[in-house]
């Protein structure tokens, strides 16, 4: 059990990630950690927290400008991000792609974790990997501060499958099986779920954002102790739609262009799940469930499947 001594285990250096970079983050006790692995409702939950923090006046600027990724490695100086950190005069809210054996543990701190079906996950890293622009990859492939392999360039269209199977049966780093070229993604969900009952930790599932938005939200606000009314629930849940997250992200789309072809209608792209459906076929379901075994207990692999509502996908 993570105790206040709790330090990680692991270190996380590749094309994506610096956990060293936690070292320097010095919290409040009103901070709030979003942590999930990527593609499975990071942003949507970033906003969701944003617009509960503000609620009638939400910060004109988006969301990814006020919560920083503090483990991304390739966001600029640190020191500038925590400076801009420590001049933020609400309530804090910070993002980490880190599972938990990486990332450290405050006990003051409000921990939420969002996990996702991989199947959905491997649909939404294939349109995020495929819109890469060179100068993206230019800037994820810099070896300043980390050593390794590469990210490789994005594979065309035709090798959907073939990039499945190696997500599913490779890891980037020694201590895992799945998640490559970048990281892994059941693996991250794994780290954290036998602490899904500690009172600063609480797991949200994508599919039950999806079945019941208005829910969840309330569900993070009582979490969060952030006290809201039914119009003021209303409000938000509208303002966290799917369509309402793309107008949000309009305002910063010239800079998104600099990461995604296409702009931010690529990085916030269809929002749905199931549409593995159409492209995996039983023979790479195989390997899914040969992935499951290997990197999840019997019950996280369950719920990553079917959430707390049991919809899933």
């Amino acid at each position: 059990m993570p105790s206040r001594t709790h330090t990680p285990t692991r270190e996380y250096k590749n094309h994506h990630l610096d956990s060293t970079r936690w070292n320097s983050f010095r919290p409040r006790d009103t901070d709030i950690l979003v942590s999930t692995s990527y593609k499975s409702g990071t942003t949507w939950m970033q906003q969701i927290v944003h617009l509960l923090i503000f609620k009638d006046t939400p910060d004109p600027l988006p969301v990814g400008l006020v919560s920083p990724w503090i483990d991304a490695r390739f966001q600029g100086p640190l020191d500038d991000v925590l400076k801009a950190l420590d001049a933020q005069i609400h309530r804090r809210f910070v993002k980490s792609h880190l599972p938990f054996d990486g990332l450290p543990y405050y006990p003051n701190v409000k921990y939420v974790i969002v996990a996702r079906d991989a199947r959905d996950v491997f649909m939404s890293f294939w349109n995020h990997y495929q819109n890469y622009t060179d100068d993206m990859m230019r800037r994820l492939n810099d070896r300043t501060g980390w050593s390794g392999e590469s990210l490789p360039d994005p594979p065309p269209e035709s090798e959907i499958r073939e990039t499945w199977r190696a997500w599913m049966t490779r890891g980037w780093f020694e201590w895992e099986s799945e998640g490559w070229p970048f990281w892994g993604n059941l693996h991250h969900t794994e780290t954290f779920w036998p602490y899904r009952d500690l009172e600063n930790i609480r797991l949200f599932h994508y599919s039950d954002m999806l079945a019941d938005l208005s829910g969840e939200i309330r569900r993070l606000a009582e979490y969060l102790k952030i006290e809201i009314d039914d119009d003021e629930l209303a409000r938000i849940t509208h303002a966290a739609t799917f369509d309402q997250m793309k107008e949000a992200y309009k305002p910063v789309d010239a800079m998104m262009r600099n990461a995604f072809k296409g702009g931010s209608d690529s990085f916030i792209f269809k929002g749905t799940n199931g549409r593995w459906r159409d492209v995996l076929l039983p023979e790479d379901l195989v390997l899914y469930e040969e992935a499951k075994a290997r990197a999840l207990s019997p019950d996280c692999a369950a719920w990553l499947e079917n959430g707390w509502l049991g919809k899933g996908t």
